[in-house]
């Protein structure tokens, strides 16, 4: 059964409290109609703690914080690079980095979490519209993620485009990496 789901706690019905049963569960997808029924014969411990305020998930190391410190550490690039600014709007959707490399040259930067070949295929249109602009071109790119997958580093590569792997522990201060034997 697949979420989302609702779990209801029942009285059973005669027949099952002959049977011996004392409770019963019904979870119930809301999607099909897919229904689980267990039935509790003994409750041997029963225990709850109040646990306070649920703070709710927070989701670490997305793309906009490694969008955000990517920004911040521009330099992690190479030195020389200058942010031009985050979220570079074209007429086929933002661009996450566009900076400057130490020559001056404008470089679009495409960022994910697990790079892959959509990535790549997703930069390379940027690219191929932001060349046409004469302000910016000559722009090239660079792909940078967490993890990219060999198949999108060569279809990068054969692409003219750079690849960086970024290290998001790295980038926020977490992970002391010079202070590491592997």
């Amino acid at each position: 059964m697949s979420p989302p789901a609702t779990l209801r706690v029942t009285s059973p019905e005669e027949t099952e409290v002959e049977e011996g049963v004392v409770e019963q569960w019904t979870v119930q997808s809301a999607k099909t109609d897919d229904r689980l029924i267990i039935n509790i014969y003994e409750q041997l411990h029963d225990t709850s703690h109040e646990l306070g305020t649920d703070p709710g998930l927070i989701k670490d190391g997305v793309e906009a914080d490694l969008q955000r410190l990517l920004a911040e550490q521009i330099e992690l690039l190479g030195s020389g690079y200058s942010l031009i600014r985050r979220e570079y709007f074209t007429a086929i959707g933002p661009v996450d980095i566009l900076a400057r490399d130490a020559a001056g040259a404008t470089v679009a930067i495409e960022l994910k979490r697990r790079g892959d070949i959509d990535g790549v295929e997703q930069l390379t249109r940027y690219l191929e519209l932001l060349n046409r602009d004469p302000l910016l071109a000559p722009v090239r790119g660079i792909f940078a993620a967490q993890q990219i997958k060999p198949q999108a580093k060569v279809l990068a590569n054969d692409r003219g485009i750079d690849c960086v792997t970024l290290d998001y522990d790295a980038m926020r201060g977490v992970d002391d990496s010079e202070s590491r034997l592997f």
